[in-house]
């Protein structure tokens, strides 16, 4: 399986984010990407490439042009206030103010940002930029023939709507991936995201739509981040009705309980028949990750990519969570090779 990357995630690099009420060291580091490449190229899974480039119009397909302009010119704005520090909101605008875009660059972050976790600074745009490329290469690989391929994405995408931006995420990696799946031939195609926490990001950009059908493994939001999408009633709207399946899991679940929902997921992703599959590869999941509590072990990652394997869809893997770091790139890799049938 070849695998997709770039040096330009480096230039996301944050000091900070605000978390359970405290500033603290940002999560969404540099070596969360070092460490899987390193895993990557150890374990000889596959050819290494770097991205081409694919301009904007991909990403205009699913992103709101104003949140593209945004980001192009967010730093800038930022700066040209005199401040030097990453760029973080301080005020949003929930039911009973209205949203409207400000002048101010305070403002414009508050209207575009969910959280205050996802610090945007000089090389923010670079690195959105080149991942969504990451996504876009791969995505290429598979779409002329590869059974497989690996977008080595970062930042990671999937908490990205298509006017929104949050949860270390700016640009939907997997939404823009699968959309370009679509515009090159595809009738159908299924979105699998098996990070622990939901992907609103992709829920909302497609969830009026049936010719992408998303399903989500995660922890339950009325227990996690996004806290506000993810619930199991939310199933679609308009001709999306049925198309979006949630699968939400309590804190403390393990393999044997996420496997049952696995199959699940996989039962509903065969009954739609798709062209092709992206999974979303969030690895927050594992037992010693930080910022989740689900259980799952080393060993469980092969058995993952393995269910996933028989689907017999070409697949897209894109990265998103995991912030266990030093367990990441095992972790990653044993997907891939649980994928490949193979240790």
């Amino acid at each position: 399986m070849r695998t997709v990357f770039s040096e330009d995630h480096r230039l996301q690099d944050g000091r900070s984010e605000l978390i359970e009420g405290q500033f603290v060291p940002v999560n969404e580091i540099p070596r969360r990407a070092e460490i899987v490449i390193d895993r990557v190229r150890a374990t000889q899974l596959g050819e290494v490439l770097p991205a081409r480039e694919f301009g904007l119009d991909p990403i205009l397909r699913v992103h709101d042009a104003g949140l593209v302009s945004f980001l192009q010119t967010a730093w800038d704005e930022w700066a040209a206030t005199g401040r030097t520090f990453d760029a973080l909101p301080h005020v949003w605008p929930v039911p009973g103010l209205g949203r409207r875009l400000s002048e101010s660059i305070d403002g414009k972050l508050g209207y575009y940002a969910i959280d205050a976790g996802t610090p945007i600074m000089s090389g923010t745009w670079r690195a959105v930029l080149a991942s969504a490329n990451v996504a876009l290469t791969a995505q290429k690989l598979v779409a002329t023939g590869e059974r497989a391929a690996f977008a080595l994405c970062r930042p990671p995408g999937h908490h990205a709507g298509s006017d929104f931006y949050g949860g270390y995420c700016f640009l939907n990696n997997a939404g823009v991936a699968a959309q370009a799946f679509l515009d090159q031939g595809a009738r159908r195609v299924a979105i699998l995201d098996v990070d622990y926490h939901h992907g609103n990001g992709t829920q909302q950009m497609f969830y009026a739509r049936d010719d992408v059908l998303t399903v989500s493994l995660h922890a339950d939001p009325k227990q996690e981040f996004p806290y506000f999408l993810g619930y199991a009633d939310e199933m679609g709207a308009g001709v999306g009705e049925g198309y979006h399946l949630n699968l939400p899991l309590p804190w403390g679940t393990d393999w044997a309980h996420y496997a049952e929902a696995l199959e699940v997921a996989l039962k509903r992703i065969r009954q739609y028949s798709p062209d092709a599959l992206v999974i979303s590869l969030g690895l927050d999941t594992f037992e010693d990750d930080p910022i989740s509590r689900f259980k799952l072990k080393h060993d469980d990652y092969f058995r993952l990519g393995d269910r996933i394997a028989w689907t017999e869809l070409p697949t897209l893997f894109v990265m998103e969570g995991g912030y266990a770091v030093e367990a990441l790139g095992v972790n990653t890799v044993n997907v891939l090779m649980g994928f490949e049938q193979r240790r």
